[in-house]
């Protein structure tokens, strides 16, 4: 069996699909910036391109702000950063987010098939559950998003609190992302992990941090 074709049957049996948000099942990669930005000119602080956030996300908002500020900003300066950030993107985190092309149609198809769907995020928790009901209700069972009661991706905590909630066992269990953070957090909870193409990350950097599947399309991630 070729191995594209071995990675198509293997995606096949997988009966618990967990996603990551960010760049996995939706682009907000603009609302992202324009609110770090927003905070950076708040108090004074350069700005950054899109790109330069693009490699800033994936570690939870807080990682981000220690990432956007300047080196050597005082504790409770980053404080007032990291909080003007969060109340901007709690108004704005709709402006531009949408789902990936194709992502709708393989929910709908999973849904059909009887699969259980989580999302877990290191996406601040009321953000990550007000875009998932916007976006996925009636697809996604759980969502789970940073908070300080539990430890956030690449530490097993949150994929493993999903998995209880949906009764899933990790024999036929898969995360899915586009990250090495996302990688590693597959690897720590002893599951594979498909790794995305249309995110944040390319494949020759996901490569060098261990991603052995991937997906070029949504429709890769399950075909009937």
């Amino acid at each position: 069996m070729l191995e594209t074709e071995l990675k198509e049957f293997i995606m096949k049996q997988f009966e618990t699909y967990i996603f990551d948000l960010d760049g996995t099942l939706l682009y907000t990669l603009d609302d992202l910036t324009a609110s770090t930005n927003h905070a950076m000119r708040a108090f004074g602080m350069p700005e950054h391109t899109t790109d330069e956030i693009r490699m800033m996300v994936g570690n939870g908002v807080r990682k981000l702000i220690e990432r956007a500020v300047p080196c050597g900003t005082p504790a409770t300066l980053y404080e007032d950063v990291y909080k003007e950030f969060i109340n901007h993107y709690l108004e704005h985190n709709l402006d531009t987010t949408r789902p990936y092309p194709g992502i709708m149609e393989m929910l709908k198809s999973l849904k059909e098939h009887g699969k259980k769907m989580a999302v877990v995020s290191n996406k601040y928790c009321k953000a990550t559950e007000h875009l998932c009901r916007t976006f996925f209700n009636g697809y996604i069972d759980v969502a789970i998003g940073e908070n300080e009661n539990i430890r956030k991706k690449p530490a097993p905590d949150t994929v493993l609190e999903a998995m209880k909630r949906l009764g899933a066992d990790k024999g036929s269990t898969v995360y899915v992302g586009d990250s090495e953070v996302d990688i590693a957090t597959a690897h720590n909870c002893g599951i594979p992990c498909i790794s995305v193409l249309w995110g944040f990350r390319d494949k020759t950097f996901l490569t060098e941090n261990g991603g052995t599947m991937f997906a070029k399309s949504p429709e890769e991630i399950f075909r009937e």
